[in-house]
């Protein structure tokens, strides 16, 4: 840090002219370098340069970040010294994280470090974690998802960290009652614990955090093998506002109508009992009664097979009667009546969000006659509602004209008509789904009203063209996200519109248009925001257009030129050289040989790749390609290559964290052979 003496004599310069052999630069405080460096932490590259600016510059930043997220662990040992101050580490993209390197770092940051991220890491054993938390004893929060080879002498180990706040056990399945005993015992200041898929850990393990963690706000047991015994514990924690039990089977009606009434959690806010099959509105009653915070449930996707989907019945909305802070319902999937309908509007609460995606029996009269009474709604999902018409989207832009989201994804039963009442009607929407609909020029007109749109997807809308598109894109610069996939009446005229429009353009999906060429990627890559590309299956697309989205758009990270058989290695050359934040890749049936496989490997961040039938590329060059990429954590190759790469390269691969997914995918001819069903996760005998 600066002694006083040299902040004095930095200030003293700002009343002298520079001299010509001076540092223009000088004249900052660090007070206003440490300003710039805050509105610089989104782009990296930005900082970077900021620090290599001047020998101040470099010495500030170094003392400022406090954030800091290494593409490989093997670059940790370098920013020992270079930042003394993280605070933050997150190694998710770091799948090789081993018990030296976290003894390592816990000796540098013991002081500073509040937070650390190994989600997606792997390698390290308790005597690691062990190392971290009694070195950094003010770790307030640790995210160990996936850990899937963490023991109980992890959790033994966890429990050393006696400040820690916030912990992730996510998917950590060799966990049980006794591993989660200790956590309980030994963090007692914990707020927020994830449990989800930890299936080893029941009703004794949830107990005993109950029991010892009294601050605990918020509380996830998704699928755990756990029934009402537990729950009594639950409920009774005073401050518990988030309480997640999807999947939990072993929780139904009988065991809920055994809690105490005069032990129900009053300072509950949201309650997710998503496929909670045993589950109806008496058991919902008994969980919920007496809380009067409750804001937001989530009673998603019942069971087809079982034949125990959820029915919205009268009675199940009158258990929700009292609670008059009630903002959010999602009930996805479940089966709406009408009664339950009429029960939902006399509720006394200002909703601010209703999901009923993919629910059978939601009509007209229905939705028509629930949304009268829902002036202040702002979010609605009705994706998958096959049985509304004209009549709903009448009712639903009259009613709800506050609107900042609306999802109607394949709604095959509303007319063109219909789209042109939302832009008119409802000015304030930001996202728009309206996926595999009747939308045309009209109806997109319209919408560009809604000039604060940041998200639209039009897929598999083939009515709409270039005309709607042009004036879409002159009307909505704010547009981040637009999905035109399979929208085959759009060419190079429309994309250029929304690129010359839309300049704060992140993600764009053209997949499977014919009329789509280079001159569409020329005009994209002005978006110099632009981060995902789904262009798969454009025959008119080739290495030229590639070359221009790689020079115009550096923040790109995500690529998808499946089936794209005109783009060669001169595109990949040109990737390599500037798409240097490239993440993730799909090269499958690419003209891409092994030149060009080679040449992308070269980049630092990749970490994604599917790699199928690719005609030019060789077992040689394959096994350069994976041995010069080094942050690889994830390759898709067809099963043709596995005898063919040496058991050493495999095994060198592995170790450093590469997971390898074989297919045994046969050569496709089609564009795209099982249409656009596949792309949607539809199927034929689907009921319309």
């Amino acid at each position: 840090m600066k002694t006083q003496g040299q902040g004095q004599s930095k200030r003293k310069q700002l009343h002298h002219p520079l001299s010509p052999h001076s540092n223009p630069f000088d004249i900052l405080t660090e007070e206003i370098v440490c300003n710039i460096l805050d509105h610089l932490h989104d782009d990296p590259f930005a900082t970077k340069s900021f620090s290599l600016t001047c020998k101040s510059f470099y010495f500030i930043e170094s003392r400022h970040r406090r954030i800091l997220k290494p593409l490989r662990p093997d670059l940790l040992p370098r920013t020992f010294h270079r930042y003394p101050f993280v605070s933050h580490l997150d190694l998710s993209l770091c799948p090789r994280v081993d018990d030296p390197t976290l003894n390592d770092l816990s000796s540098t940051w013991k002081a500073t470090l509040r937070s650390i991220n190994l989600s997606r890491s792997r390698f390290f054993t308790n005597a690691g974690l062990s190392s971290l938390f009694i070195n950094c004893s003010g770790l307030v929060e640790v995210d160990l998802c996936n850990a899937t080879h963490l023991t109980d002498l992890a959790a033994s180990a966890i429990a050393e960290a006696k400040n820690l706040e916030r912990l992730s056990l996510a998917r950590c399945k060799l966990i049980t009652d006794m591993g989660i005993g200790c956590i309980a015992v030994g963090c007692r200041k914990l707020k927020s614990l994830c449990l989800k898929w930890c299936l080893r850990v029941g009703d004794l393990g949830v107990q005993l955090i109950a029991l010892k963690c009294k601050q605990i706000r918020s509380l996830d047991l998704s699928y755990l093998p756990i029934t009402e015994k537990c729950l009594k514990s639950v409920i009774r924690l005073q401050h518990l506002e988030d309480l997640i039990l999807e999947g939990c089977h072993g929780i139904d009606d009988d065991g809920l109508s055994t809690l105490e009434q005069s032990q129900s959690c009053k300072s509950l806010k949201m309650l997710n009992l998503s496929n909670c099959q045993n589950v109806t509105h008496t058991g919902l009653s008994a969980l919920i009664n007496g809380t009067e915070q409750l804001q937001q449930i989530i009673l998603a996707y019942g069971s087809s097979v079982s034949q125990k989907i959820l029915k919205v019945t009268s009675d199940l909305a009158k258990c929700l009667l009292t609670y008059s802070k009630l903002q959010s319902i999602k009930l996805d999937g479940c089966i709406i009546t009408w009664s339950g309908i009429k029960a939902m509007a006399s509720l006394d609460a200002p909703f601010k969000e209703l999901s009923f995606s993919k629910c059978l029996g939601l009509t007209d009269d229905g939705l028509s006659f629930l949304v009268q009474s829902q002036k202040d709604l702002r979010k609605l999902d009705i994706t998958c509602c096959r049985k509304i018409t004209y009549n709903s989207i009448d009712s639903v832009t009259s009613s709800c004209t506050s609107l900042t989201s609306l999802r109607m994804e394949s709604c095959s039963l509303v007319p063109k008509e219909a789209f042109v009442l939302i832009g008119e009607r409802c000015p304030f929407l930001e996202e728009l789904d309206v996926t595999d609909n009747e939308i045309d020029d009209e109806g997109l007109k319209s919408i560009s009203r809604c000039s604060k749109l940041s998200i639209l997807k039009l897929g598999i809308c083939s009515n709409i063209s270039d005309e709607g598109l042009a004036k879409f894109g002159s009307c909505c610069p704010l547009l981040k996200e637009l999905d035109l996939y399979r929208s085959i009446a759009i060419s190079d005229a429309g994309i250029a519109a929304i690129a010359d429009g839309c300049p704060a353009l992140e993600m764009i999906n053209i997949a499977y248009n014919d009329k789509i060429t280079d001159n569409s990627l020329i005009s994209l890559s002005k978006c110099r925001m632009l981060k995902a590309l789904e262009i798969r299956g454009c025959l008119g697309v080739s290495s030229i257009g590639l070359s221009a989205i790689a020079v115009g758009c550096k923040q790109l990270t995500v690529l998808d030129i499946k089936k794209c058989f005109n783009i060669h290695d001169n595109g990949m050359l040109l990737l390599a050289q500037f798409s240097q934040n490239l993440k993730q890749i799909n090269l499958s049936y690419c003209s891409v040989t092994d030149v060009g496989l080679v040449a992308l490997a070269s980049l630092s961040r990749l970490q994604n790749m599917t790699i199928l039938h690719l005609a030019g590329l060789t077992p040689n060059g394959l096994a350069a390609a994976l041995l010069a990429c080094r942050a690889l954590t994830k390759v898709k190759l067809h099963a043709s290559f596995r005898p063919l790469l040496s058991q050493s390269i495999l095994g060198h691969m592995e170790a450093h964290g590469c997971v390898f997914h074989w297919r045994h995918k046969a050569f496709q001819k089609e564009m795209d052979p099982k249409g656009w069903k596949l792309h949607f996760g539809r199927s034929s005998s689907e009921v319309p």
